[in-house]
């Protein structure tokens, strides 16, 4: 069942999103060759206390970190760990809390110093994907029209989409109806109504869509060693359009 949200509601979820935002933005600035990705985890762990809000993902489902930080071939849930950020790595850091009730998610790849011109455009193509995916989130529509949107998007460049993992409604909830595939015929699905929030993620694979999961039980990576990207933006449907709820200054 969808749950239709209020403005104060969507007003609670903006404000668990700003933190996200704002938290990810930070982490982003620190990423640099050297750098760990416990360390981020750390950072993010001292964020959430300084803004009095909780890490969503830390605990959620038994996930032992407040911050996903997937390199390269790890395309989500990646644990954090004492591995040194190298020149040329990407980096995803999928990021959410909870904050007065209410849940904010998001995710964003980033470049760790000079990398490769393919490593670039698949950053690029991923990012442009997201927001092909939320320009079709508007009452009417259907659910696959973002994802139909989101797969064009990504297959014009000749890179795919990955299948294993969706985007979900969210709100007191962290994972909510509906979910949101980044693949699929347009026109078909559940209808997006005003009051819906939603999270749309798309996961490009630089080579084929496959995904194994390690011994850990968590992380993903590309069954063929290629290179994976991950954005995310939480967005309300509201009568007139989607509106991005975590996009801080300077993130659209």
């Amino acid at each position: 069942m969808f749950v239709l949200k209020s403005r104060r509601e969507i007003e609670l979820i903006r404000n668990a999103n700003q933190i996200v935002g704002t938290v990810l933005k930070k982490l982003a600035s620190m990423v640099k060759p050297g750098v760990t990705t416990l360390e981020l985890d750390a950072l993010a762990r001292k964020m959430c206390k300084d803004f009095d809000c909780k890490p969503a993902f830390l605990g959620y489902r038994g996930f032992p970190f407040a911050l996903c930080a997937s390199v390269n071939e790890q395309v989500v849930h990646g644990f954090p760990s004492d591995r040194q950020l190298k020149e040329g790595d990407i980096l995803s850091m999928d990021f959410g809390v909870r904050k007065e009730g209410y849940f904010g998610d998001s995710a964003v790849t980033v470049a760790v110093g000079s990398i490769s011109r393919d490593a670039q455009q698949l950053m690029d193509v991923t990012e442009q994907s997201l927001y092909a995916g939320i320009d079709q989130a508007r009452p009417g529509n259907r659910v696959s029209d973002i994802s139909a949107a989101v797969q064009k998007c990504v297959e014009a460049a000749g890179f795919s989409v990955v299948r294993s993992f969706v985007g979900h409604g969210i709100g007191k909830e962290l994972h909510e109806e509906p979910q949101v595939p980044n693949f699929g015929a347009p026109g078909r699905g559940p209808r997006l109504k005003a009051g819906m929030t939603i999270a749309i993620e798309p996961m490009v694979n630089a080579g084929r869509y496959e995904v194994d999961v390690l011994d850990d039980g968590w992380t993903a990576v590309t069954r063929d060693g290629t290179l994976s990207a991950h954005f995310e933006h939480t967005i309300a449907i509201l009568e007139d359009g989607p509106v991005i709820l975590s996009a801080v200054d300077g993130s659209e």
